[in-house]
């Protein structure tokens, strides 16, 4: 008879000091000998946007690594499941920051995690800029005359497909295809579509939708609003020293809120964590 093993398991809400109105991710803290398979349908299982799976780091210069699932595929990197894997490791005693900071090792490599206070921020990795293909069939799945300007790619590991709309009312009310933006996902190898707006008041409401990695949409999405940032910086719309509040979930029964800085031509993504679920995960 196979031995059951015993790990400790946190659940964390992400961008939120108050808990359930985050985006949840299930943190296993010692993954040490589960295959990508267990880890997979571990994933698919929590039926979570993310499950993350932390194992010792294999590079001096980080204090731990961590593996990204979706309950469909592996990611390479995440930004709910980085800030919310960080606080784990920190309140687990796991890793300790120094200076403030702590390093996670994961697929696109070493990302830098600031602690302040209650609050974690990560430097968005390096990011790169694609054209849409087929923006026609954008348009067909949100509807005519949502889209203000050209939607792009934004590349910061998973690939996200950054739209403009016209208005935070658009964007609040939006009810895309889901069916026609993930045979668009499969057909691009595309991570999902993430859609924004600017209020009033400078900050702007977001909208994350990734239904052909079995997440129709995401509560917060932490790499879909640095890629939205990194669009804008490249529009103009935001410039070295700009810091913005991006208001995520409510259409889903959450409210996350995302803090944004750009320091010269990087992105900084922050917000509060709050753990829901302290235990053990057994298999």
């Amino acid at each position: 008879m196979a031995t059951m093993a015993i790990r400790p398991f946190k659940q964390v809400d992400v961008f939120t000091a108050v808990a359930l109105k985050g985006n949840p991710v299930a943190v296993i803290l010692d993954a040490a000998g589960l295959s990508a398979e267990q880890m997979q349908a571990i994933a698919n299982w929590t039926n979570l946007s993310e499950t993350t799976f932390v194992t010792p780091a294999t590079d001096p210069a980080a204090d731990y690594a961590v593996r990204i699932f979706t309950p469909k595929s592996e990611l390479p990197f995440a930004g709910h499941p980085t800030l919310g894997t960080a606080h784990a490791v920190i309140e687990a005693g796991l890793a300790t920051p120094r200076d403030g900071k702590l390093v996670q090792q994961c697929a696109v490599g070493l990302v830098e995690v600031s602690q302040a206070g209650t609050a974690l921020s990560f430097r968005l990795p390096r990011h790169v800029y694609e054209v849409v293909p087929e923006p026609e069939k954008l348009t067909a799945a949100l509807g005519a005359g949502a889209i203000n300007g050209a939607p792009e790619i934004v590349n910061v590991g998973p690939r996200w497909v950054i739209a403009e709309l016209s208005s935070a009312a658009v964007v609040e009310q939006l009810a895309p295809d889901l069916a026609m933006l993930a045979d668009y996902d499969r057909a691009h190898a595309t991570t999902g579509l993430t859609v924004y707006a600017e209020k009033p008041d400078g900050d702007i409401v977001v909208r994350s939708f990734a239904p052909a990695d079995g997440v129709a949409e995401d509560p917060v999405c932490g790499s879909g609003n640095g890629a939205v940032a990194a669009y804008r910086l490249k529009a103009g719309q935001v410039s070295s020293g700009s810091d913005y509040t991006a208001s995520q979930g409510r259409q889903i029964g959450r409210d996350g809120h995302v803090r944004m800085t750009i320091k010269g031509d990087t992105v900084h993504v922050g917000g509060d964590c709050v753990t829901v679920v302290d235990g053990t995960f057994r298999i």
